[in-house]
């Protein structure tokens, strides 16, 4: 661990009509950490990152960043999502803009750039994501794998403190999956502070600091990727661990 707590998640619940969706969930995340939530569809991994960034309201329980709890609702949304930034699997990115101008918005709109400097921070990280040569394509001219290096470098060019990642691959042929991944691992080489809910498994253990494997809206089981992944100390883990470790 590189520093201390950016997130701390106390007792978060969420429910949809009668449906409990998360329920009691606690965990923290430090400055440096890369933190994957694994488990089946459905488990509420997506619905735990979408508290976190406030796409959704938790029913009860905290999340604090940098201790100060966010999720009331006096919270400035727009200014706390440039610090806590999020990469969709469906990329979310503006079909009427430039790849460079899709980079380029949240940085003039919510940081209040210039847009030369905005340009130039844009310019800069596609470039590191492999995309430079395309700033005047629209995103129907990419690739799944593109669009999805795209939405990297626009999270990115917003110098988030930490930064969510939902299911980045799923959405992507399976040739495109290595090309995303790859920019994630050059990320966490450089220390950014993660959390990505994935079903990568090989990925998750390969650069995770931290685990959690969540099943039916609960935390089932944490810890380091050997233990997770080695052995497992939760039935229920295990199980769905053989499943998707087979080969």
């Amino acid at each position: 661990m590189n520093g201390g707590e950016i997130i701390s998640i106390r007792h978060l619940s969420k429910t949809f009509g009668k449906n409990v969706v998360l329920r009691d969930i606690d965990f923290s995340v430090s400055a440096g950490d890369v933190t994957s939530i694994i488990g089946a569809s459905g488990s509420g991994k997506s619905t735990l990152l979408r508290c976190i960034n406030l796409l959704e309201t938790p029913t009860s329980g905290e999340i604090l960043f940098h201790g100060q709890d966010i999720s009331g609702p006096h919270t400035n949304a727009a200014a706390y999502r440039a610090k806590v930034g999020m990469v969709f699997q469906s990329f979310n990115l503006f079909s009427n803009m430039t790849v460079l101008d899709n980079c380029m918005v949240g940085q003039v709109k919510v940081l209040k750039k210039n847009k030369d400097d905005a340009r130039k921070s844009a310019l800069a990280f596609l470039e590191k994501v492999g995309m430079a040569p395309y700033i005047n394509a629209k995103p129907r001219q990419l690739s799944g794998g593109q669009k999805q290096r795209v939405a990297i470098a626009r999270a990115l060019a917003m110098d988030p403190e930490l930064l969510l990642f939902d299911e980045p691959t799923s959405a992507l042929d399976p040739q495109m999956v290595g090309e995303v991944l790859d920019v994630m691992k050059q990320l966490v080489h450089e220390g950014l502070t993660m959390i990505i809910v994935t079903h990568e498994m090989a990925f998750a253990r390969d650069v995770s600091s931290h685990v959690v494997y969540m099943a039916d809206g609960v935390i089932e089981e944490e810890g380091g990727p050997a233990q997770i992944f080695s052995a497992p100390q939760n039935p229920k883990t295990r199980e769905f661990l053989s499943r998707f470790m087979r080969g």
